[in-house]
């Protein structure tokens, strides 16, 4: 692989499914290992003991995935006739790549005006093996980035740090998102205390390792909480102090979101420039207020404020009602809500104190408890399974659109 091809797969590749068939042990190691890869956050792959009558087997009653990579020891007429059979059970998209015994530049061209995609002699490195798969998925399938949802309370006290923070595990554990929660709040942040770890770091410290695009000194500044959750352990910041300049937070923006395929953004206590990038830069927008006059006043206010930094669209924009039936004699019904800020509410969230206190006070997973597994699934996640879901709506460019699978070469040969 060129210098310009390795520069253009580092990054996160889009959502696809990829499956391996192979018998040789060595080939199902290092297919396995490249789970561990950060660019395959989205790839789910499915490493196979097994051949090509196995892929035909498999596929003969299921949809075939996006890229098929077949191990053979022989490559002889029998075979080729096997990968046609093979292609009756495949889209035209699907890309293949042929593992074979033999360095034959004449076999080489002849399966790449088959339509296949590439053609490996083994053993097969598993660096090698995920630079190709890379390649071909940038080449069959685009390139997008991954997914920033904002959380932001309307004042202080509505509880936007807590469902942010409850999102952050839901998304992780619940979707199986491979998921980051970040804020820019300095020393005023509160993900420490609800998360359940010591600060490690400032945004001074990420702006510096940012600027010297050091991202091994990035990476000590985030600790992880299970197999799918990264959390930015900041907080260590003077409270009275300015912390970083939003083209410094938008940089480390930039170096997450090639990496992170959702990351969730927590705006209190943010600087008002902060906000503003996050809301630009966001796909989509948690606004968070209690159900009283002064809250639903500036939930009025930031509507209107949000809608005219992105080009007056509120379609990403969910208003979260929280607290509900905490005082009900005080409280603005929902219908009145809609009416004044002429949104409707994508969620209400009822007034729950043993539940998040115990997160605050006791550092206790909001998903150990039933109420907070239900406020998950019914009101959060719905939200977010909008903007994520769309992970698979790839954008694919002009030269992509023009290439066949597998599928379409084979047919337009028999024709």
């Amino acid at each position: 692989m060129s210098e310009a091809d390795t520069q253009a797969t580092d990054i996160l590749l889009p959502s696809a499914e990829v499956a391996v068939f192979s018998r040789d042990p060595e080939t199902l190691r290092n297919s396995g290992e490249i789970r561990n890869d950060w660019r395959f956050a989205r790839v789910s792959l499915h490493v196979q003991d097994g051949d090509v009558e196995t892929a035909i087997q498999l596929y003969s009653g299921r949809d075939a995935p996006e890229l098929l990579i077949i191990q053979t020891d022989t490559i002889d007429e029998g075979f080729l006739g096997r990968l046609e059979a093979l292609s009756a059970y495949c889209s035209q998209d699907t890309a293949a790549v042929i593992i074979g015994p033999v360095n034959d530049v004449y076999l080489y061209r002849s399966l790449i005006d088959m339509g296949v995609s590439d053609y490996l002699v083994r053993p097969v490195m598993k660096d090698v093996l995920s630079d190709v798969i890379a390649k071909t998925l940038v080449s069959r399938l685009g390139v997008s980035g991954s997914r920033l949802i904002a959380f932001m309370g309307t004042k202080g006290g509505v509880g936007a740090s807590s469902l942010a923070q409850m999102a952050a595990l839901g998304v992780s554990e619940m979707m199986g998102q491979k998921t980051v929660l970040i804020d820019s709040s300095g020393g005023w942040s509160s993900l420490s205390v609800g998360m359940g770890f010591d600060p490690a770091g400032t945004l001074r410290e990420i702006s510096r390792a940012v600027d010297r695009n050091d991202e091994a000194g990035l990476a000590r500044m985030f600790v992880e909480q299970g197999e799918r959750l990264k959390i930015m352990a900041g907080g260590g910041d003077a409270l009275l102090d300015t912390t970083i300049l939003p083209d410094q937070y938008e940089r480390f923006l930039d170096m997450l979101m090639v990496k992170a395929p959702v990351v969730l953004a927590d705006l209190s206590a943010s600087e008002p420039g902060l906000r503003k990038l996050l809301i630009s830069r966001a796909n989509h927008i948690c606004l968070v207020s209690t159900p009283t006059l002064t809250s639903l006043r500036f939930a009025r206010s930031l509507i209107k404020e949000i809608a005219d930094l992105r080009g007056g669209d509120k379609d990403d924009l969910s208003l979260i009602i929280n607290r509900m039936g905490q005082v009900k004699g005080h409280e603005v019904s929902l219908h009145e809500i809609e009416k004044a800020v002429e949104l409707s509410p994508a969620a209400s969230i009822p007034y729950l104190p043993n539940l998040f206190m115990a997160n605050e006070s006791n550092m206790r997973n909001v998903l150990s408890d039933k109420d907070g597994q239900d406020i998950l699934k019914g009101s959060l996640l719905s939200i977010i399974r909008k903007t994520v879901a769309s992970d698979s709506e790839d954008y694919i460019d002009e030269k992509s659109e023009k290439k066949s699978g597998l599928l379409g070469s084979l047919l337009t040969k028999k024709r």
